[in-house]
């Protein structure tokens, strides 16, 4: 997993609350060649690059039985067998525990 800066600089979404406001850095963690968490996107959900497909919806699919070729047409957003065998990977990695991330900073 590699951590970097959007557009090799810090990015600043600005939050108003009734109050007062902040400004909250947004921030992209590339996971794999296929997921990517982008603060920006669904909240930070590990999404697949390019699209609002959330990963927690493709394994959701393959938990209930779902062929794969089903689970790439079922998206307007092209999915490939490579997306979902990234979706598997990911969970794997999830379950393996800390020691499994590696992060470096992009410059």
């Amino acid at each position: 997993m590699r951590v970097g800066f959007v557009g090799k600089r810090w990015e600043f979404r600005k939050i108003s609350f009734k109050y007062f406001r902040a400004y909250m850095p947004r921030m992209r963690i590339v996971i794999n060649k296929y997921i990517v968490a982008d603060s920006e996107i669904c909240g930070g959900t590990p999404t697949f690059r390019g699209t609002r497909i959330m990963v927690w919806q493709v394994l959701e699919m393959l938990e209930a039985g779902m062929p794969v070729r089903e689970i790439i047409t079922s998206f307007m957003s092209p999915l490939t067998r490579e997306h979902v065998k990234a979706a598997l990977r990911y969970a794997a990695d999830v379950a393996r525990g800390k020691d499994n991330v590696v992060v470096s900073i992009d410059r």
